[in-house]
């Protein structure tokens, strides 16, 4: 099986000499920025770092607030009110639209997908009409990345290295999305996959049952009854509604600042660990990504840190992309730990809903990265638009507003009138 770590792209003649292992310079780049690196993680008061993991813990258990509150502004709402909120996003197109739209817009596919798990655990929606929002949100956050590479658009190569390193996330999850939104609407797959995996584990030594978790409900309770009192004030129908807006920007707050905290506490070790990895083994990378997505929750944070290092020549799309495809499946996580705060009889649901996330990341490795035939494709995609939007800047422009938000609009518009 064929590295990824050789620079597959027509101009990577251009950049060999900038590239870890082909001269000395570029070794020493890479050592230098190592280094660095360390010293960032190392200087870090004592205090600052407690402080720190202190923030992360209590953003954490926000987290999981935030899910319990929405749960109940869905259960306040009723049955049939909270099937009409979600009635329009139950059409699989728009389903998938809302999902891609919603990520760009708040910059967190935690947050979108962590929703959609509630409302389904909350009985809200259908877990045939979370499914398409899910494989939304995947796409949708790959914008971030893409917009981090604009940095260097100020010089040409740098700027054509570093948007091919960053849109090779873009192409391989449309290609994900190509291939298996199509097969879930007429197979439904990932649904039966993802059904029979919770009825095995779900209430076994294996997974344990969310409901038995009583310490957790207790800690959440006051600031979910908080809430619930807050809002109750407003009026019986709308009060159920900005307890859900409520938890829906608590998620957001708390998945943001996590990042940004656990960012500020690992990026030092993160960044050491990735640029030691991509450089030895494909799948090494793969699973460094998506380890150090597991601990900065967020693979936007794992992506992003390599796009200088592309920038600049030391690193090359080819070693970048294996990170990408671990981080893919890294940033599944969060919202698996999320779905065990759900309570009532939907709960079940609601982490199938989880595991869909979790099993379609799993299917798009498999099918795009780990069989040769469909590896090389969002690499070369990537670079060609790089190319051209090195040479026509206004292309990129016209990529990110057609592609992740006019498109999506239009979608979620025409359905809506037909």
């Amino acid at each position: 099986m064929a590295e990824a770590t050789s620079d597959s792209g027509p101009d990577s003649g251009d950049d060999k000499g900038d590239e870890p292992g082909r001269t000395p310079s570029g070794g020493s780049a890479l050592k230098t920025h190592a280094a660095e690196s360390d010293t960032e993680a190392i200087h870090l008061p004592a205090w600052t770092k407690a402080l720190g993991w202190c923030g992360v813990v209590g953003l954490i258990y926000l987290l999981i607030c935030a899910v319990s509150i929405i749960s109940r502004g869905f259960a306040g709402l009723g049955s049939d009110a909270a099937h009409t909120m979600f009635a329009f996003a139950e059409h699989p197109w728009v389903g998938l639209s809302v999902g891609i739209l919603g990520t760009v817009l708040i910059q967190s596919s935690t947050t979108t997908t962590a929703v959609a798990v509630t409302a389904v655990g909350s009985g809200a929606l259908p877990i045939e009409g979370a499914i398409p929002i899910i494989l939304g949100a995947n796409v949708g956050t790959t914008v971030t990345t893409s917009l981090v590479a604009l940095t260097f658009i100020g010089n040409r190569t740098e700027f054509r290295r570093a948007l091919g390193a960053s849109t090779v996330h873009d192409f391989y999850n449309w290609l994900a999305l190509l291939i298996f939104f199509p097969i879930e609407l007429i197979w439904h797959p990932l649904q039966h996959i993802s059904e029979s995996l919770t009825d095995a584990l779900y209430d076994t030594d294996w997974l344990p049952n969310p409901a038995h978790f009583n310490f957790v409900r207790a800690a959440t309770r006051p600031v979910e009854h908080g809430v619930i009192q807050a809002t109750s004030h407003v009026s019986s129908s709308l009060g159920p509604l900005f307890t859900i807006l409520i938890g829906a920007l608590l998620i957001l707050v708390a998945v943001r600042y996590l990042g940004t905290l656990l960012k500020l506490l690992m990026v030092g070790r993160a960044r050491d660990i990735l640029i030691k990895a991509v450089g030895r083994n494909a799948y090494l990378a793969m699973a460094s990504g998506m380890g150090v997505t597991v601990v900065t929750q967020s693979s936007t944070i794992t992506t992003s840190v390599l796009v200088p290092f592309a920038g600049t020549g030391i690193l090359t799309p080819a070693q970048v992309y294996p990170v990408v495809v671990g981080s893919n499946l890294g940033t599944t996580f969060t919202v698996v730990f999320a779905a065990f705060a759900g309570v009532g009889q939907d709960a079940k649901i609601g982490l199938q809903a989880a595991f869909v996330h979790l099993i379609y990341n799993l299917f798009a490795i498999i099918a795009i990265y780990v069989i040769p035939f469909l590896r090389p494709v969002p690499l070369f995609c990537a670079e060609k638009l790089a190319r051209v939007a090195s040479e026509h800047r206004w292309v990129l422009a016209v990529y990110i507003g057609t592609v992740f938000i006019a498109v999506p609009a239009l979608v979620i518009v025409l359905v809506g009138v037909l």
